[in-house]
C-alpha cells in the first residue's frame, strides 16, 4: 500500500494532468476529423486502463497527435467515399467512426500481441544519442504546438489579449518555478492553473472575451460546439461491413497506428524510467496499450498512446504511482460529464503556460554541452533524430535513428582491418582479422610489404570475407603490385559465397586460389 503522502501526490498531481488532457484530446479529436467527445473518451479511456494494467506506473497515456495523424486520412477517406455515394450527413459520420473504431480495436489486438510475444525488449536497441534526439524533438514539438493558442482564425491576437495572455503564462511558469521553493505540499503547476483560472475569471467579468478560454479554442475550431459536456460512453460494436475488403481499407491504418503508439509509448517509458531512477515493464506496458485501445473502439474512443508531456507533467507534480493516472482519468471524465462548466472557463494561458514549462523539463540542454566532447557521429544522430521528429514524426525519426546508429557503428568497426604477418620457407602469410569491403579498403591496402615479402605470399580469409566488388579490385591492385617485384599472391580458405564473388569476377580480376597450405611458423609480427 502506498504510503498517505504518495496517496496525496498522486490526487493532486492526477488532477493536474487531468486540466492539461482536455485541451489536447480536443485539439487531437478535430485533427483526427472527429468530435471532440471521442478525444475525450479516448484520454478517459487510454488513461484509465493503462494505469491499472500497463507496466509503468506514472506514465500518463490518452489521445494523442500521433496516432490522430494517422488515422485523420482513414476519416477523410470514409467520408470522400460517403459524399461521392449521396449519402447523408448523418451516414457519412457514422459509416466513417465505425471505420475508425473498427481499426482502432485492430490496432490494440496488434499492440496486444506484440506484448505477448515479449518484443518490448527491442527498446533497449535504441542507442542514447537517438533518446536524446527523439526527447529534443518532442520538446519543439510541444512548444510549436501551443503558438496555435495564440490566433483566432489563423491571425495573431489583437494587442490588449495579447499581452494579457503573455502575462498570465508569465505568472502560471513563474508559480511552477519558485513555489516549490516555499513549498512542496501541493504541486506547483496545479497551484499556477488555480491561481490563472481565478485571475482570468476575474478579467473577463470586467471585460467579457479577454481572456481566451477552454471554450474559446473549442469554437475556434468548430463554431457549432457549444460545449464540450458529454455523457459516458457507452458499448458499441464498429458499424463496419465485416468483409475482406473492409479489412483491407483498415489494416494499413491499424499496423502503422499500432508501431507508432507502441515505439512513442516504450520510448516514453524509457524516460520516465531515468526521471523517477524505476524500471517499467515495456511487455506489460504493451498489452496494457492494446487492451486499452481494443476498449476505445468498442466505447467510441479515438485511440492514443502514452503521452511524453503529461507524463512529465505528473512525475514532476509528485505522481508515481498508479493511483495518479486513475485520477487523471476519473476527474477528465468527471469534467465532461459533471464539470464542463467550470473547465471551460480554465484560460488557456494557464496550459500554454504548464506545458512551456514541460518543455523546459523535456529538453535535454546537457545534450548541447556534449558538442565536441562525444564523436561527431553521435552528434550527427542527434541533430538528424530531433530534425525528423519535427518535420515527419516520433516513430519514423526513432527508426530513422536507430538505422544511422547501426551503419555508423557498422562503419567505424569495419573500416580498419588487422593482420597477422608470417614468414614462411620463402613465402609471407597474412592471417586478416575484419571484412573486406569499400570502407576498408585503404586500410587492407595498406597491410602489406610488396618489397620486404617473400616471392610467395598467402592471404588466409579464415576470420575475413571479400563482401563486395570494392574488395575484389582492391584484391586485384595488390596482385599487380605484387607482380611488379616479382611475387606471386595466393588466397587461402575463401569461404564458399567469396568464391563465387570471385567467380563471378574472373573476367575482371586474375587470383591465385588455394584450398589448403602447411607450413610452420618462422616469425610474428601485429600489423595494424
Amino acid at each position: 500500500m502506498p504510503r498517505p503522502t504518495n496517496v496525496k501526490n498522486d490526487i493532486l498531481s492526477g488532477l493536474t494532468v487531468s486540466l492539461a488532457l482536455v485541451p489536447e484530446a480536443i485539439a487531437f479529436s478535430f485533427v483526427a476529423g472527429v468530435d471532440p467527445k471521442v478525444g475525450l473518451y479516448a484520454a478517459f479511456m487510454m488513461g484509465l486502463i493503462t494505469a491499472v494494467l500497463g507496466g509503468r506506473p506514472g506514465m500518463i497515456s490518452g489521445a494523442t497527435g500521433a496516432v490522430a495523424v494517422i488515422f485523420a486520412p482513414l476519416v477523410a477517406l470514409i467520408v470522400e467515399q460517403g459524399q461521392t455515394a449521396g449519402l447523408s450527413t448523418d451516414a457519412i459520420v457514422q459509416s466513417s467512426l465505425g471505420y475508425l473504431f473498427a481499426a482502432v480495436i485492430l490496432m490494440g489486438m496488434i499492440q496486444v500481441v506484440f506484448g505477448l510475444l515479449r518484443l518490448g525488449k527491442f527498446i533497449r536497441l535504441v542507442p542514447h544519442p537517438v533518446m536524446l534526439g527523439f526527447v529534443n524533438g518532442l520538446a519543439i514539438i510541444i512548444f510549436k504546438a501551443q503558438f496555435s493558442q495564440f490566433t483566432v482564425g489563423g491571425e495573431l491576437l489583437a494587442n490588449g489579449p495579447l499581452f494579457i495572455m503573455c502575462g498570465l503564462i508569465l505568472l502560471t511558469m513563474l508559480i511552477s518555478i519558485f513555489l516549490p521553493k516555499l513549498t512542496k505540499a501541493v504541486p506547483a503547476t496545479l497551484v499556477g492553473i488555480v491561481s490563472v483560472t481565478l485571475i482570468g475569471i476575474f478579467i473577463n467579468q470586467s471585460n467579457p472575451g479577454l481572456v481566451r478560454t477552454v471554450l474559446d479554442f473549442v469554437q475556434d475550431s468548430n463554431a457549432s460546439i457549444k460545449t464540450i459536456k458529454a455523457g459516458l460512453p457507452t458499448f458499441n460494436i464498429p458499424d463496419i461491413p465485416f468483409s475482406l475488403e473492409a479489412l483491407k481499407v483498415i489494416f494499413p491504418f491499424a499496423v502503422l497506428a499500432a508501431a507508432v503508439g507502441l515505439i512513442e509509448s516504450l520510448m516514453t517509458l524509457t524516460l520516465v524510467d531515468e526521471l523517477t531512477e524505476t524500471r517499467g515493464r515495456g511487455n506489460k506496458e504493451s498489452i496494457g496499450q492494446g487492451i486499452a485501445n481494443i476498449a476505445n473502439g468498442f466505447f467510441g474512443g479515438m485511440g492514443g498512446c502514452a503521452m511524453i508531456g503529461q507524463s512529465i507533467i505528473n512525475i514532476r507534480g509528485g505522481g508515481r504511482g498508479r493511483l495518479s493516472g486513475i485520477t487523471a482519468a476519473l476527474c477528465l471524465l468527471g469534467f465532461v460529464v459533471f464539470g464542463s462548466e467550470l473547465i471551460e472557463q480554465v484560460p488557456l494561458a494557464a496550459l500554454v503556460g504548464v506545458m512551456f514549462m514541460v518543455v523546459i523539463g523535456t529538453f535535454e540542454w546537457s545534450s548541447l554541452r556534449l558538442i565536441g566532447k562525444i564523436p561527431a557521429s553521435d552528434v550527427l544522430v542527434i541533430v538528424i533524430v530531433s530534425v525528423v521528429t519535427v518535420i515527419a514524426d516520433l516513430a519514423i525519426a526513432v527508426l530513422v535513428g536507430i538505422i544511422v546508429s547501426a551503419l555508423v557503428f557498422a562503419w567505424d568497426h569495419g573500416k580498419v582491418m588487422h593482420a597477422v604477418r608470417k614468414k614462411v620457407d620463402g613465402r609471407t602469410h597474412y592471417h586478416l582479422e575484419g571484412p573486406l569491403f569499400f570502407g576498408s579498403v585503404t586500410s587492407f591496402k595498406n597491410l602489406f610489404q610488396f618489397k620486404k615479402d617473400k616471392e610467395h605470399v598467402v592471404i588466409d580469409f579464415s576470420e575475413s570475407r571479400v563482401w563486395d566488388h570494392s574488395g575484389i579490385e582492391a584484391l586485384q591492385n595488390i596482385t599487380e603490385r605484387y607482380g611488379q617485384h616479382g611475387k606471386k599472391l595466393h588466397l587461402l580458405n575463401l569461404s564458399a559465397d567469396c568464391l563465387i564473388l570471385l567467380g563471378k569476377a574472373e573476367s575482371i580480376v586474375e587470383l591465385s586460389v588455394i584450398e589448403d597450405l602447411d607450413w610452420h611458423h618462422v616469425a610474428d609480427d601485429r600489423l595494424d
